[in-house]
C-alpha cells in the first residue's frame, strides 16, 4: 500500500484508475531507485551552477521563451495571472515566474541552463523556499524535469561533490558558498 501512495503522490498512478501514466526517463530512474530502496541523488551536470571554466566547458542554455511562454498559458488557463517573470539577472541562475493561480502566489523557477523546474513560495537571494505542487506538475512535466522538495532538499557535502559532473570553477563555487542542499545549488544567487 506504500507503494501504491507514492506512486500516486508523484502522478505515477491514477487515483481514479490505478494506472500507470506518463513517464520520463528521470520518473523511471526514480522509480527504480525508490523500488530498490536506493538513496536517490541527483548527478549535478556541468554548469549548472551557471559557473564553467571555458568555453569547451560552457553549459547549455534552455529556452527561456518557451517557459515565459508555458507560464503565461498556465497561469491564463487556471484563471490566474503572472504578476512577475525574470529573466537570469546576475547573480541568479534561473529564470522564474511569480504567478497567482487557484488562490495561491507561488513562484515557478527554472535553471537557466537545464531543463530543471520546481516551485517556490518564496524567492529572495539566498533564501528559496521550495515546495511541492504535484498538481501543477502536468503542463510543465513534458518540457521540464520537475524537481520536488525530496530531491532538491538532500544535505550536500563533499563526499556527494565527487559524485557531480561539475567543473573546476563550479567546485571552487561549492568551496566558497557551502551549500548545504542540492537546491542551493541548482538554483543560485551566486556571484
Amino acid at each position: 500500500m506504500l507503494l501504491i501512495k507514492r506512486l500516486i503522490e508523484k502522478n505515477y498512478i491514477d487515483i481514479c484508475h490505478y494506472r500507470i501514466l506518463t513517464f520520463t526517463i528521470y520518473d523511471i530512474y526514480d522509480l527504480i531507485q525508490f523500488l530498490t530502496g536506493g538513496e536517490h541523488v541527483m548527478i549535478l551536470p556541468n554548469g549548472v551552477t551557471g559557473f564553467y571554466d571555458s568555453e569547451a566547458n560552457k553549459p547549455p542554455t534552455v529556452d527561456g521563451k518557451q517557459f515565459k511562454q508555458l507560464c503565461f498559458d498556465f497561469a491564463a488557463r487556471n484563471g490566474g495571472k503572472v504578476i512577475e517573470f525574470s529573466t537570469p539577472q546576475y547573480p541568479a541562475n534561473f529564470y522564474h515566474a511569480h504567478v497567482k493561480v487557484l488562490g495561491n502566489v507561488f513562484y515557478i523557477l527554472l535553471n537557466a541552463h537545464y531543463p530543471y523546474l520546481t516551485f517556490a513560495s518564496l524567492v529572495e537571494p539566498g533564501n528559496i523556499a521550495f515546495i511541492d505542487q504535484p498538481t501543477l506538475n502536468e503542463p510543465f512535466s513534458p518540457f521540464y524535469r520537475v524537481l520536488g522538495t525530496v530531491e532538491l532538499n538532500v544535505p550536500f557535502n563533499q563526499t556527494l561533490a565527487k559524485n557531480t559532473k561539475l567543473n573546476r570553477t563550479e567546485l571552487e563555487q561549492l568551496a566558497y558558498w557551502k551549500p548545504e542542499t542540492v537546491g542551493q545549488i541548482i538554483f543560485n544567487f551566486w556571484d
